[in-house]
């Protein structure tokens, strides 16, 4: 429960020290974004709900119905209101106040274990809704803060891997508007797809009465905690926005994707106050491929849902022009890094775990590092640069599949009582 209480206070103080940094830009933080989405309209319904899903694992099945039924029950008052005062329409309060509904009556009429199981699952919904608002105030901090992008830098390294943005952009635009369409929706809806596959894993909960050690969520919210860090380090906008018609008068010239600009020169380019620098790594890809290790051992379905969600969302990461093709390759090896270091913790360090996170850890860093310095010699030798790329990414992946075949063939360890669980 210590750890837990640790937990609380270390996401607490993160929260209000972005809700500070926001109020600097006069533009309210994470904090005050969700206070108000408990009366207006929120700005992700689906999230909510997908959210009181995630709280839901807790529950009983009857209480799960109530819990819904309650939620639309809300909604249903709140549209009413709004229709008799001409106002905007959505939905999503519902879900909100049925997750914090389930917060207080954990506190006051459960007791003992039933009481940190549902604040569980209560903290459990609302760090997903959470680290949504963060990663919108962190973007928001990375345009006021880094007034100049490495696009040029990373452009000119893309082409050892053939500038993929560029091809898939085309290749997108062919299928026309159904395909950007499905592509999109994919885009969009990926934390929505997140949950379904957390609930799954999650659905043991209420009738074992503790989680599990590691699980998927764990990961979404490191990487979305961590990722935003390195936007600050290595600020990139992508190609539809430094060479397409989305970037305005800062872009280069509207060439994307039709024609591949040529830098000779790289050099870091100035860019608007409103653009995020959320490029480098992909966190799209780093989702989508924590999707696709957690989907390997649910039914076939889920396993064919986690591989199409993987595929596009590459193509759309790409095929939007919303990222290079180095940044994908980054975002691997940023997740498998991850992956290993959450699944280490939960199982006990050992030597193998800490190489393997050491490992991804070096080659992330040496990516950054060439992109950033040697992107002129990955261009001028593609043959050579290109291959040494996805090799890299490669034998992370590999030392990855190795390093945790071997854990799960060892015995597993004696799990710790209900009240010293790992942090969900």
């Amino acid at each position: 429960m210590r750890l837990w209480a640790a937990a609380a206070v270390v996401a607490l103080a993160f929260l209000i020290a972005l809700e500070i940094a926001a109020r600097n830009y006069h533009l309210p933080g994470p904090i005050v974004h969700q206070a108000r989405e408990a009366i207006f309209v929120p700005a992700s319904g689906p999230l909510l709900y997908a959210s009181m899903a995630l709280m839901m694992v807790v529950l009983t099945w009857r209480q799960r119905f109530i819990a819904v039924g309650a939620a639309v029950g809300i909604d249903i008052v709140f549209a009413l209101v709004r229709w008799a005062a001409d106002a905007e329409q959505g939905y999503g309060n519902g879900a909100l106040w049925v997750i914090l509904g389930v917060a207080v009556i954990a506190v006051t009429r459960r007791a003992g274990q039933d009481r940190v199981l549902w604040l569980k699952g209560v903290a459990l919904g609302l760090l997903l809704v959470a680290g949504r608002k963060t990663g919108d105030t962190w973007l928001l901090i990375t345009s006021k803060t880094r007034p100049e992008v490495l696009d040029q830098y990373v452009l000119t390294a893309d082409q050892a891997l053939g500038s993929p943005s560029w091809l898939v952009g085309r290749m997108v635009n062919a299928t026309g508007p159904v395909g950007a369409h499905i592509l999109d929706w994919v885009y969009v809806k990926l934390a929505v797809a997140a949950v379904v596959f957390a609930v799954y894993q999650l659905r043991h909960v209420a009738t074992e009465r503790r989680f599990p050690a590691h699980h998927l969520v764990r990961t979404f919210l490191v990487i979305g905690l961590l990722g935003p860090g390195i936007y600050m380090i290595f600020p990139v906008v992508g190609p539809i926005f430094a060479y397409g018609a989305d970037g305005g008068q800062w872009a280069v010239a509207n060439l994307w994707p039709e024609t591949q600009p040529q830098i000779t020169t790289p050099q870091l380019m100035p860019f608007d106050e409103i653009t995020p620098r959320n490029c480098m790594p992909s966190l799209h890809t780093a989702w989508a491929v924590a999707i696709f290790i957690h989907s390997r051992k649910a039914p076939r379905l889920l396993r064919l849902g986690g591989t199409f969600w993987l595929i596009a969302t590459l193509a759309a990461t790409l095929g939007f022009g919303y990222h290079y093709g180095v940044d994908l390759v980054a975002g691997v090896v940023f997740t498998l890094t991850i992956e290993a270091a959450l699944r280490s913790l939960a199982r006990g360090w050992d030597r193998s775990g800490t190489l393997i996170v050491a490992y991804g850890a070096t080659v992330f860093t040496a990516f950054l590092v060439s992109y950033r310095y040697l992107s002129m010699e990955m261009a001028e030798y593609p043959w050579l640069f290109g291959p040494l790329l996805l090799l890299a990414m490669a034998s992370v992946i590999y030392g990855y599949v190795r390093t945790t075949k071997r854990w799960e063939a060892q015995p597993v360890p004696a799990q710790p009582s209900a009240t010293a669980l790992e942090p969900a």
